[in-house]
């Protein structure tokens, strides 16, 4: 008797501005139709997020899943619900799941087990930052968070920068909201007056904005971006 086949993996995008449901192409809606599972990173935020983009959903007609740190036992739990050929869905908090996103360890897991993964068109704030940088875009490496560690933290900015200038790679980080003030100042004391700082803010919200600008030019007048999701790209090339 031939096996069950493998089940999927249907990565669905969410908004990164939760005004903005534009952003989101209409192909989204039959996907999360066809899912019987999701692995979420706040099932809260998400049933809400799904009833949204599908006012007549039954959310308790579907299996739900909390992405902590994909450990082992949810590992597991993905393994066994591929092997019953179920259609799974995984949702990150904001943006792309798998991209700076803890999804990307059960990604894994359904890749070594030959599943088809499907990653669905959303928008993502990495790459939102970089087309509108002006910087360079064939070459760029996402640092993800900087160290809390002040002299940790001027350590990695300054290594990026020298990086940046040796091989024109474009250098793109973030920070907790409630910090970003802290990350430009200190930006701002403690690289060279010619490398470019692209900072962009409320991507695809109302509130936009997406501003490069030289290190002297930006000490001319410093945004206050306090808790407010950013984005940061530097360029020393």
């Amino acid at each position: 008797m031939a096996s069950a086949a493998i089940g999927q993996v249907l990565l669905i995008p969410t908004f990164l501005d939760e005004e903005n449901l534009q952003v989101l192409p209409a192909y989204l809606l039959d996907a999360v139709k066809s899912c019987q599972v999701f692995f979420v990173e706040n099932e809260r935020t998400a049933r809400r997020y799904l009833k949204r983009l599908w006012k007549e959903m039954i959310i308790d007609n579907y299996e739900w899943h909390t992405i902590h740190k994909a450990e082992d036992e949810l590992r597991d739990r993905l393994r066994k619900l591929l092997q019953r050929g179920m259609t799974i869905g995984i949702l990150s908090e904001a943006g792309c799941p798998g991209i700076a996103d803890p999804g990307q360890l059960l990604v894994a897991v359904a890749q070594s087990m030959g599943a088809v993964v499907k990653p669905l068109v959303g928008p993502n704030s990495i790459i939102l930052a970089l087309m509108a940088s002006g910087m360079n875009g064939q070459q760029f490496l996402f640092n993800g968070y900087l160290p809390i560690d002040s002299n940790e933290r001027i350590k990695s900015l300054k290594e990026m920068e020298t990086e940046s200038l040796r091989t024109k790679v474009t250098q793109i980080f973030i920070e907790t909201p409630y910090r970003n003030n802290q990350i430009v100042e200190t930006i701002l004391k403690n690289c060279m007056p010619l490398t470019r700082l692209c900072i962009a803010v409320d991507i695809t919200g109302t509130s936009e904005f997406i501003i490069t600008k030289s290190i002297d030019d930006w000490k001319k007048n410093i945004p206050d971006i306090n808790k407010r999701p950013a984005i940061f790209l530097m360029y020393a090339g």
